[in-house]
């Protein structure tokens, strides 16, 4: 797949008088499949090994949990596989990630974002900031006013990633043992 240049995001967010520099990203599509798909069940294994590497030892040992299959299947979420290029440049599949119904209480329909991860070679492109989008775009048509997730200290490039994106920090909003950070980003408010 060949590169290309981005520029719409930028327009959307520069301040007035500005200078915008083209942005070189890769072309990538996204493949809806069941947690349960091998490849999904890959992708995810690597998300969860290198969660895992990167775990703060003070608090002890990452504890992974695959995803149930029905949480992630419309109408109540969707898992996407990233479909870039490997190191040789060949087709291949290098990300994942999901968005899932939580809740829907007081006129307010809550999804969460889950296992957003993509292989080491294709990161710092926007890819990651890209498939958050897709997710969202996803949730949004499923009928979500508000998107949250949840991410470690360790994680410093996806806390940053989901703040520059319009999520605001909360309280833990569920258990997870794994989390040290709650983001929040209310949808209805970018259609305004």
């Amino acid at each position: 797949m060949a590169p290309i240049y981005q520029l719409a995001r930028e327009h959307q967010t520069a301040r007035p008088g500005a200078t915008l520099r083209p942005r070189l990203i890769d072309m990538v599509s996204y493949r809806e499949a069941s947690v349960d798909d091998d490849a999904a069940r890959a992708l995810l294994a690597e998300y969860f090994s290198s969660r895992a590497e990167s775990f703060p030892a003070t608090m002890g040992q990452y504890r992974a949990t695959f995803p149930a299959a029905g949480d992630f299947g419309p109408p109540r979420g969707v898992f996407l596989i990233v479909e870039g290029e490997d190191l040789a440049g060949e087709p291949a599949d290098v990300g994942c990630g999901g968005t899932r119904l939580l809740d829907h209480s007081a006129g307010v329909t809550r999804f969460e974002v889950k296992h957003l991860w993509l292989q080491p070679h294709v990161r710092g492109r926007g890819l990651g900031r890209q498939l958050l989008e897709e997710l969202e775009v996803r949730a949004r048509a499923f009928g979500a006013s508000e998107v949250v997730l949840d991410t470690n200290e360790a994680q410093q490039a996806a806390s940053g990633l989901y703040r520059s994106s319009g999520y605001v920090e909360i309280p833990p909003y569920n258990g997870n043992a794994n989390a040290t950070h709650w983001f929040a980003k209310n949808l209805t408010t970018e259609l305004e």
